[in-house]
Order: structure tokens, then sequence, then C-alpha cells
């Protein structure tokens, strides 16, 4: 398989198959793809991923588009102003990010999902409660949402990062939340109470403009019509 990822601030990934090579995606991702490419909906692993995709805010079912009786073009096009980024996911290199960030993969990668394992970070943890892990072997489109930031943590060092604003970790990397120190700053601060914290080692990739944030912003401006 062979791509390219074009555009800006709206990417596309268009994906080149040799005949017999497969792609999935989430129900809804497919933008436009060649006459050859076949499509299969599939539950993607039964029962309990079909649950994990739905609190992970996935399509239930899953789509495999297939090349056949030659070379296929398959694209897929960002949903929200940002990137879409490749990862190349195989042994020790196993993918965290934020739910609704999966875009497509080839047919090894594995999806499933990523809960918090503290109780404070689950009950607290807002968008980063629930994400989505990358496993298998394989090519994975994940979109972001505005610019994207990496950096790379060394054992033991940590970034505090507002909530909804991570984007992607690797697997090694640990994450918790805290309480935003002083009782002047929680309720005075704009901050919020809790802060993601995330300890290396590992890469992290940290997102401008989270959907979510966005949505809260311009929420005041918009009037509701009857």
């Amino acid at each position: 398989m062979q791509y390219n990822i074009e555009g800006s601030p709206m990417p596309v990934a268009i994906c080149k198959l040799e005949p017999g090579e497969t792609m999935i995606t989430e129900s809804g991702a497919m933008s436009w793809m060649t006459p050859n490419m076949k499509m299969e909906t599939t539950s993607g692993g039964g029962l309990g991923k079909m649950l994990g995709r739905a609190l992970s805010h996935e399509s239930i079912f899953l789509n495999r588009y297939t090349a056949q009786g030659g070379v296929g073009e398959i694209a897929f096009a960002s949903s929200f102003p940002g990137d879409i980024k490749a990862f190349e996911i195989g042994a020790g290199q196993e993918m965290i990010v934020q739910k609704s960030a999966f875009l497509a993969s080839t047919d090894g990668v594995e999806l499933s999902t990523f809960f918090q394992k503290k109780l404070g970070s689950g009950f607290f943890g807002g968008e980063g409660f629930i994400m989505q892990r990358l496993s298998g072997r394989g090519i994975a489109f994940v979109e972001f949402d505005g610019h994207i930031k990496e950096y790379e943590l060394a054992s033991g060092q940590q970034m505090v990062v507002d909530t909804g604003y991570l984007a992607a970790m690797t697997s090694s990397c640990q994450m918790d939340i805290q309480t935003v120190p002083g009782i002047k700053n929680m309720l005075f601060g704009g901050e919020g109470i809790f802060n993601t914290v995330i300890t290396g080692p590992g890469k992290i990739w940290l997102q401008s403009m989270p959907v979510v944030q966005l949505a809260g912003t311009i929420r005041p401006f918009v009037t509701s019509t009857k």
C-alpha cells in the first residue's frame, strides 16, 4: 500500500492498494474510491469490541475495502480542520489516541478501547478517560484537531496538559490526573480543577484546537431556532 496525505487545513489520505490489499475504516470514513474497491461491513471482532467502539464514540461497525482485479485507490478525508498522521504500528509500537481519532488502517491493525487504570483518572479525566489503542501490525491513519506539536519525553519526564489537548501518545507513556494547586486557582483561574499529567518515556502528540474546546467557545454565539 502506498499513500499520500494532501491538503491543509482539511487534509485527505489517498491510498493506492495492490490487488487483494485491504483497508479498514470506520463507517462513513470513505471519501472517494475507484470502482474496483469492494466494500464489506463487519463487526470488527464481536460484541465486546463493538461496545468498546461505541464507548469511544466510534461507529459500531467497521468497513473493509479490498482492491480487486487491479490496483485500487481510496481516499479518507478529515472531518475537522487539523492534520492526518500515519503511524507505523507493530510490536512495541502500540499507540493510544483520542477517541474518534481513528480514520483508517491496513488490515493488520487492531482497534480496542483504552481505559485509565487509576480510579481518579477515570472519574476526572474528561476526554482522556476513554481513548483508543492501536495494536497489531500495519499503518494507521489518525486525524487530529488543529496544529500538532510532538514531544519526546525521557524516562520520568512529565508534561502537564489541559483536558482534551492530548491527541496521542505511545503506549510506553503513563497518564494520570492531578488537581490544580490552590483554591483560588481552581475557582478563578479559568483552567478547571484537573489537569492531565503524561509521564515518559515515550512520544506525545498535542493538538491546538480540540473540537470539544472549540464547541464550548462558540456555543454562546450560536442562537437556537424553534
